[in-house]
C-alpha cells in the first residue's frame, strides 16, 4: 500500500515524514492527538493508517501556530 494509491500512510510513513520515531506516533493516535484507522492484527502491536489529508492538516497547523 501507498501514498499515492490509497492516500493511507502507515505510521512509519507519518514517522519519517514527521521526523520522529514510530513510538511517537503510535503515543499520538493512542492519546488522540493523531486521527487514524485501526486495523485488525494478529500480532502484539495494532496496526494503523492515517490519511495523508490528516497528516497535511496537522502540518498545516503546527506551522500557523509555531
Amino acid at each position: 500500500m501507498t501514498q499515492t494509491t490509497t492516500g493511507l500512510l502507515t505510521v512509519r510513513e507519518v514517522a519519517q515524514s514527521l521526523r520522529v520515531d514510530d513510538t511517537t506516533v503510535r503515543r499520538w493516535i493512542k492519546n488522540g492527538a493523531l486521527e487514524a484507522i485501526a486495523l485488525p492484527h494478529r500480532n502484539t502491536r495494532q496496526a494503523y493508517r492515517v490519511r495523508s489529508n490528516t497528516l497535511n492538516e496537522l502540518l498545516t497547523t503546527t506551522t500557523i501556530n509555531a
